[in-house]
């Protein structure tokens, strides 16, 4: 008997099995970043929220970007290559509890592998700026009882990610107690937000070991957490790490620097010359298209890859 194939959320579970495994993730936000991760070799790969408020919307991390625009973004990541797990933001859950209910219904749809659901209000910011407000502990474990439990309804694999961002505004300690409270809840991993001592770190990282429950690190350059290696973060406890940003920075410069030399000297650079349509074509699924057509008996792109 054929064997069903292996989804992302089952192989996040897999990958999470191992205690000694940490696994790393780069920030995606569009089809080429996320092809461009796949093919450089991660396990799985993570859609942020910022950057997806960025490419999609035009606008920064304000709580602008509505569940239509972050699901349709999942969905269309998460569908590149369903066995590579998809991490992705999922803010809020972008209201009460029939609202994080659509929104994990949506995700898991989707083919997610594990999304998170935050403390912040609904005009929420990004994680590493200033002046985040906090919703009181019951609004907060309703959201994630909500999600957990339409979650195990769907009876589906994928994982439930309590975030905090209470540590800003509130302390570590309530922070800390937030989380344990999402574990009794029944959520898979946690994420503390801006975590900014290795003290800290390994303190959550060894009370949710006790527990089995993977604590995810949010690694943001010139954020409230210091610059910590992959090796440190492994030693520290940390089972999940992202890198949101990562794609980012490098596409905006190198894209600046691009027009910039158009606007000066009239032609492109020789750099960009090179690198043809092709190239990003076979990247994002050339081949694999011409082999379906090809094998149905197609002739439309016969010539395409000659």
């Amino acid at each position: 008997m054929a064997l069903a194939p292996l989804t992302g959320a089952q192989r996040l579970r897999d990958l999470l099995k191992d205690p000694n495994h940490l696994v790393v993730l780069p920030g995606v936000f569009d089809g080429i970043t996320a092809r461009l991760a796949v093919a450089a070799g991660f396990d799985a790969i993570y859609m942020t929220g910022a950057g997806t408020s960025l490419s999609r919307l035009g606008w920064a991390d304000l709580g602008i970007a509505s569940l239509p625009d972050m699901e349709s973004n999942a969905s269309m990541i998460a569908s590149l290559h369903p066995s590579t797990p998809l991490i992705a933001d999922a803010d809020t859950g972008y209201g009460g509890p029939v609202m994080v209910s659509r929104t994990v219904a949506q995700y898991a749809r989707a083919g997610v592998a594990a999304l998170h659901i935050e403390d912040q209000v609904q005009e929420k910011r990004c994680g590493h700026l200033l002046g985040k407000i906090i919703v009181d502990r019951e609004t907060y474990y309703s959201r994630l009882r909500a999600a957990v439990a339409v979650r195990d309804q769907l009876q589906s694999k994928m994982l439930i990610i309590a975030r905090t961002d209470a540590k800003q505004a509130n302390g570590f300690d309530e922070a800390l107690k937030r989380l344990q409270d999402a574990v009794a809840i029944g959520v898979d991993a946690v994420f503390l937000e801006a975590v900014e001592t290795k003290e800290e770190a390994r303190q959550v990282c060894q009370i949710m070991k006790a527990t089995n429950t993977p604590v995810l690190l949010n690694l943001v350059p010139g954020g409230a957490t210091p610059t910590w290696t992959v090796d440190e973060a492994r030693e520290l406890g940390f089972r999940i790490m992202i890198f949101p940003g990562l794609c980012v920075a490098p596409i905006m410069r190198s894209v600046a620097a691009e027009l910039d030399h158009l606007r000066n000297t009239g032609e492109v650079s020789p750099g960009s010359a090179n690198a043809g349509v092709k190239e990003a074509f076979n990247l994002c699924g050339l081949q694999e298209c011409l082999e379906i057509d090809q094998k149905a008996g197609g002739k439309a792109y016969r010539t395409v890859g000659e």
